[in-house]
Formats: structure tokens, sequence, C-alpha cells
């Protein structure tokens, strides 16, 4: 959004921005007919994550307008005052057109993919709670840019909520453009007089690409001081585009006609021209400049008796949108391309709705082998953005005026070929397909190949395998995905097994975790023998549940789900904190009806803090310290009216509550301090051993006045003995 009102250092920070850049504003003019106009753009700062997936790293999405020719970024950075927040390294990558594609971890990326390095810079946070960087970019090509912010790789650490307080990092990533008005437009074939003021101020012009330009020919014809002299003048074609920038660049010296000749310039687009005086301060340079074009005439497969006259072959294909970054094209002539030798066959895959860049796009090429005469010919192919590649050759690098495309090649020997590009630019897409003969082209003239091409774009390749899962992300209303990997494996895929986990060690920690819950059965049993049944019904609830739970949350291969995830863990996080509060408040032995009055009335709390936080340390506090509250009141009001310590056997506290705090506090700090990614399994399976054995400790003697289990009076006649069971203060041995 447009930047106006804001904070006071912000609206400082943006007047050192027009002072620094180039003059802007009504009435600042660098030649007789050029206008600057400076725009704001800010987006709301993000709390930044230690990086460990994709989903971590915090993007910012930013379109640059038409004829910008200074585009200047301010990022700020900051973090917390506290003691935990210690010196840290921010890492930011820009690219243009589409998410930057990052590699923090240094894990492989899948077969078939294209990866080309981001560019990034590194912020530090030391002594300073801020920091504030520029970055500077000259005639920045128009249309999306993206920004993406993260920490270092995390520690693995599993936190619980409340325990720690993280330090906060924050970032904020704000755009300044400086752009021309009324930039001239140089029109085809017409030369153009210009004048460039000062070497301080460059001229910028702009020509129009039409549609089927195969080449394009920028030619300076005059170059003249306003003394006269002979002038030396840098020539800069493009954008800057990055992580990749393929601007072309030529300097032209004195009086002689200087050219650039550019092969398949981008369709259907402006092409920034800048030219820079080289010579002396304060001396006017005239330069006269014309563009022109080579068009390519385009035809159809079919018309193979009049191939030889057409520079393209056109194969109709249409787009079918599935779903959000989901995208199948379809050939309307059928799977199968018909390849020649003369002419390469070109499909169109649109890309260009601003929504296509978040997700994959994967092409693949299948060989007729059939279809193909010569068994040494060799189709060649070339995947480019915003224009095709018009010719191809065995040794051809697959590269236009200002982008550098994808290779692939089928011949009988290796019939199939795949290419997977990773988050593509906003652009037309083209496939280009050419029959290339070792011998030469004349070779195969007559031949034709029939290649099968299977285009589409995909959120997640391969909905990232089996042991990962496709995230779909969002940054206000941008939409990009991402895979989550588990079981050890990583990657942009998760492809990487470098760390996995082996099926044994799957199979082992699934059994650990879900077996682990069967130590509740002790502490079942010693409810159930003490008339406690309530309690043993929590408890058999809780085992169920962490043991369904645990088994459906693994991450490999290993795992089996009777209902929904997200109810699994619901329910055995409700039953392990109910567990917690039924326990508490059987010890401290109050009266029956208020027991299970407050049994009630704190599972229905528990239940909806649990909705409102699952996650948060005090679901599971508050419960534990508002019940020992009540059984330190109800031990105190025993102990004052027997005028004697309560319980008072010290075999009571010895043998019994004496192990069972141990356990729970070892329990608790195993939860709470100990786990990580890599130890979870046996971490947590140790505290779920620990609990139920603090349970089977803490429960209470039964009372004296009730019998076992034996049922020693059994009566046979249809008469029955009441027992007054009315509650008694008696000591607990």
């Amino acid at each position: 959004m447009a930047g106006g009102a804001g904070p006071p250092l912000r609206l400082l920070l943006l007047l050192l921005l027009q002072l620094l850049a180039l003059p802007a504003g009504r009435g600042n003019r660098t030649g007789p007919d050029s206008l600057y106009v400076s725009e704001y753009f800010s987006q709301s700062a993000q709390k930044l994550s230690f990086y460990s997936w994709y989903g971590n790293a915090k993007l910012f999405h930013f379109h640059v307008p038409e004829d910008t020719v200074l585009l200047r970024w301010l990022l700020q950075a900051s973090r917390g005052k506290g003691p935990e927040c210690t010196s840290m390294e921010i890492t930011v990558h820009f690219r243009y057109g589409a998410p930057p594609v990052i590699n923090p971890l240094g894990t492989r990326f899948p077969a078939n993919a294209t990866v080309r390095p981001s560019y990034n810079i590194s912020i530090t946070l030391s002594s300073a709670v801020q920091n504030t960087t520029f970055v500077n970019i000259t005639t920045p090509a128009a249309g999306d840019w993206f920004i993406a912010a993260h920490l270092p790789e995390t520690a693995g650490r599993i936190e619980v909520k409340g325990f720690s307080t993280p330090c906060p990092y924050m970032f904020q990533a704000d755009m300044f453009v400086l752009r021309l008005t009324d930039m001239p437009v140089l029109e085809p074939g017409v030369p153009m007089p210009q004048t460039i003021v000062s070497p301080a101020k460059p001229l910028h012009v702009k020509v129009f690409v039409p549609k089927h330009a195969a080449g394009m020919r920028f030619e300076l014809r005059s170059c003249v001081t306003s003394e006269k002299k002979s002038c030396t003048v840098r020539v800069v074609l493009g954008s800057i585009m990055l992580p990749q920038s393929f601007q072309r660049i030529i300097t032209c010296t004195g009086n002689v006609n200087c050219s650039l000749t550019l092969d398949s310039p981008p369709w259907e687009k402006w092409l920034q021209i800048m030219l820079e005086s080289l010579g002396a301060a304060g001396a006017n340079v005239s330069v006269e400049m014309v563009a022109s074009f080579t068009a390519c005439r385009p035809g159809a497969s079919r018309n193979v008796s009049s191939k030889r006259s057409f520079c393209l072959q056109n194969q109709p294909v249409v787009r079918e949108d599935l779903d959000v970054v989901s995208v199948r094209y379809r050939l309307l002539n059928g799977p199968s391309v018909p390849v020649h030798s003369i002419s390469p066959t070109l499909l169109l895959l649109n890309l260009n709705t601003g929504m296509d860049s978040g997700g994959s796009l994967v092409v693949s090429l299948l060989l007729n082998k059939t279809s193909v005469s010569l068994g040494n010919a060799t189709v060649v192919a070339c995947v480019s953005a915003a224009s095709p590649v018009l010719s191809l050759t065995a040794t051809q690098n697959c590269s236009t005026a200002f982008f550098q495309g994808y290779p692939l090649s089928v011949s009988t020997s290796s019939a199939e070929a795949m290419l997977i590009v990773l988050y593509p630019q906003t652009d037309d897409w083209f496939l280009s397909l050419q029959l290339i003969c070792p011998k030469g082209q004349g070779e195969c003239n007559a031949a034709e190949a029939k290649v099968t091409v299977f285009a589409y774009l995909t959120p997640c390749f391969n909905d990232c395998g089996p042991y990962g899962q496709c995230s779909l992300l969002r940054r206000h209303g941008y939409l990009y995905a991402g895979c989550s990997c588990k079981a050890g494996w990583g990657g942009w895929s998760c492809t990487d097994d470098t760390k996995a986990q082996s099926v044994g060690a799957q199979n082992l920690a699934t059994l650990l975790l879900t077996l682990s819950n069967l130590m509740f059965l002790p502490a079942i049993a010693v409810a159930i023998y003490r008339y406690y049944l309530v309690e043993a019904s929590v408890y058999t609830y809780t085992m169920f549940f962490s043991t369904f739970y645990h088994a459906c949350d693994q991450p490999g291969v290993a795992v089996m789900c009777i209902m929904d995830y997200d109810t699994l863990q619901y329910c055995d996080f409700l039953g392990s904190v109910v567990s917690i509060w039924v326990t508490i408040l059987c010890m401290s032995r109050v009266k029956k009806i208020l027991k299970y009055v407050l049994f009630v009335l704190g599972t229905l709390l528990i239940a909806m803090s649990l909705q409102l936080d699952r996650r948060g340390v005090w679901n599971m506090m508050g419960p534990c310290l508002f019940a020992l509250v009540i059984m330190i009141a109800a031990w105190v009001y025993h102990g004052v009216k027997r005028r004697h310590c309560y319980p008072s056997s010290w075999k009571r506290w010895v043998f019994y509550l004496l192990p069972g705090i141990t356990l729970a506090f070892i329990a608790i700090s195993v939860y709470a301090f100990m786990e990580t990614n890599e130890n979870y399994y046996y971490t947590h399976s140790i505290w779920h051993v620990l609990v139920a054995c603090s349970v089977a400790f803490l429960l209470p003697p039964r009372d004296k006045h009730k019998k076992p289990w034996a049922w020693s009076q059994k009566l046979t006649c249809r008469y029955q003995i009441c027992q007054n069971d009315r509650e008694e203060l008696y000591a607990v041995t």
C-alpha cells in the first residue's frame, strides 16, 4: 500500500531518501522533457523465525510501476531489549517476478529441478537493537518484486509456550521508487534526437517490442557534445532482474555509428534504454538513435508443405485452472506435437496472472521412437520466459536477449526428459522444440518427430512425497506453497534423505510413544482397587487417546489414525490436564459431593481453555496450581482439626508421596526443558512413564470402611444390606 502518514522516524527516512535520490517532484527536471515523480510503498513489520522450512521465511510482495529508473529498499531490523536477546544475523533474499528460491540448510533439490542462487544480503543485530539498511537498484524491471527474510537455522528445541520468552526479532521492508512520468518513446525505424544534460543525469527512453519479434537492432548514429567535440556514451539496454540480470551494455566513442543486436527480445513489453555520458561534467551531449525489429512469421504446425516460409510453428494450448496455484495445459491437437528441423515448434504456457509464481512448473517430454526415421536425431527443447528461443542447435545455450532458459533434449536412446521450474516468475513462458541432426539440418529436412508434452503448474512437486506435507502459505492476498518435511527428510520437495530416519527407527518411535501409555494400567488398577472409579475412567480415557494420537502423529510410514488428527490431539491434551486435575483433588480428601462438583466444573473450564489455546502452558499449570491450593487448604484443615500433621503416617510420606512428587517434578522438567525434534520420541515416552507412575504413587488409600472388591458379603436372597457411607475424618495410614 502507498505510504503517507507514519511515525516521525519513517517520515525523516523518507525525506532522506528523496534528498539522496535524483531530483524528484514537480519542477525538478533532468532534461528538456523529463519529469521525475517519487512514490513510497510500505508493508507492516513481521516477526522473524528461525529457519527449518520455507514457511519460516517472512515474505514481502511489492509491485514496481512502469518507467521506474531508481528503486531503493529501506530494510529495518530490530530486536527486543530483554536478556534473552543476543546478537543475530538476518538473511534477506531478493527476487524479481517470483518468491526467492532459497536453501539456507544446504539440502538437495529434487532431480530435474532448476536452481539459481538468490541474491541475498546479511543484516547483523549486535549491540544495537535496530539496524537500517539501504539497497539501491537502478533501472529495475517493472512488475512483482519479492523479499524473503529469516533467522539462522533453528536449534530444534521444542519450547513449551509460557515456560520461556523468546526474543522478538522484527523486520520491515519499505520501497521508494523514482519514475519518469513522460519517458520518451523510441518509435521503430524512426530516428530520434535527444540530449544528455550531464553525466549525473542519464537519459532514459523506451521502445515497445511487438509480438513475434525475432530480433532487435539498436543504433546510435551520432554523438556530439555542446563544444562540438567527440563524446563517449554508455548505452544500457534492458532492466535489472534479480537474482540474475542480463542487461546489454555498449560503449560508443566518437561520431561513429554504434549498434547492438538482440536475439529474441521480450515480446509485448516496454524495453528501457539508458544513455549515460562518460565525458566531462557540465557538457551537454546530443545523440541520435534508432531501433528496428526483425519480424518472425508464425505458422500452423499442420502446414507442412509451406513450413519453410515460417520461422516457427505454433501449437495451440489451452490453460485450465484447476485450483489455487494449480494449472494444467492441454494441447488442442492432442498431446503429441510434430517437431521438424526447419523451424521450431512453439507452445505458449501462460503464467502471467500474478498468482502463478508460488508453485512449480513441470514440463515433461516423451519421444515416440517410431516417429523418428533417423535413429541418431535429437529433439532439442528450451523453456524460456518473456520470449521464445527461435533457433535451436545442439550447442545452443538456450538463451534469449534477457533470459537464460532451461534446456531439454530427447532422443531414441533417452526418450524421456523432465524439467521442474521452482517458483516460475510471472510472465508468458514458451516451450520451443526443434529436430537436430548430427550431420547437419539438410540430413533431416523431411523427417518429423512426435513428442508428447505434459505441462502443468502444481503447488508442490509430487505433493512433497511420502515424508512431507504441502502447505499453502499466504502473505496478504498472495498465495504460495512450501513443503514441510518429516522423519528427518529435507530439501525443497522432501527428497533429501541425508538425515532421514530408517523405517526401523520410525517403527521404534511409534512403539515407544504409544506403548509407553500402557504405564497407565498400574494407575488404573490402583484406582479401581481403591474405589476411585471416576479417576480410573479419566486415566483410561487419557491412555486411549494418547496412544492413538501418537500413533497418528508420527511423521513416517508407521502411522495409524482412527479419527481426525485434530480431534485426537484435542482429546489427548484434554485427558492429560484432566488427569492431573482429578488426581490432585483426589489427594485433597474433600467431601465426595464437593469433589465431584469440582471434577465436572474443572473439566468444563479446562475444555474451554484448551479450545482457546491448546499449547499454552497455563492450560496445564492453572488447573494444577488451583488444585494444589485446594489440596493444601484441605490438608491444613485436617491437620488443625486433629492437631497433628496430615497425612500423619511417615510411611505414607516416604514410600508414596515423596516418590510420587519426585517423579512428577522429573516429568515436568523433561517435558519443559529437554525435548527436541531429534529426541522427542524417547523423551516424550519418558514423560508418559513418569506421569503414569507418579499417579499410581500419589493416589490416596481407600476409605477404611470400604471393603475390597472380594465382596465378602454376598446375599442369595432378595434382601439388601445398606451401609452407612458417612464421611469420616480419620488418619490416613
